[in-house]
């Protein structure tokens, strides 16, 4: 019980810092697919366990990483060890969205479960489906989601509006 009150207390400072942190990282963050209720990304997956393991792996909380302003979790020091030195080769493409959708001209959350690792790449999908139509059509899919991407992405940061006083 008290274990997993630290990890909460834990989480809970994470994300605080997260949000105490300089405009221009809060943009990265605001580019990244996170949990809503833990703001955690991968919904807490470990993303090198995806490249180094059958399938992807829970993380921990006591295993933490804030990337782009976003707490990243790993199933050992190890692999945090291992983002912490290249997070752009083992973080989602395009912050996690799901890449059909992006090839499609639109956003959608990509969910940890649904995924293709193509090219050393990590990609997520909004569902099975999804994932179905990029296996058969890879690289016009990767083409059209990075074309989107760099005009969908600025719609994701939302700019500082700076508070005023009230005369």
């Amino acid at each position: 019980m008290m274990r997993q009150i630290g990890k909460q207390i834990l989480t809970l400072a994470v994300v605080l810092a997260a949000l105490a942190m300089p405009a221009v990282a809060q943009q990265a963050a605001d580019s990244i697919v996170v949990d809503p209720l833990t703001g955690v990304a991968l919904e807490g997956y470990d993303p090198v366990s995806y490249f180094t393991e059958a399938a992807p792996q829970k993380g921990s909380p006591d295993h933490v990483h804030v990337w782009n302003g976003v707490p990243w979790y790993f199933a050992s020091a190890a692999n945090q060890d291992i983002f912490a030195r290249a997070p752009d080769v083992y973080a989602p493409q395009h912050g996690g969205y799901c890449q059909m959708s992006l090839a499609r001209g639109f956003l959608s959350d990509g969910k940890p479960l649904f995924y293709v690792i193509d090219r050393m790449k990590l990609y997520l999908f909004y569902s099975a489906a999804n994932r179905e139509a990029f296996l058969m059509s890879r690289d016009e899919a990767v083409t059209a989601a990075a074309a989107h991407w760099r005009e969908l992405s600025t719609r994701l940061i939302q700019p500082a509006v700076p508070l005023t006083a009230s005369p």
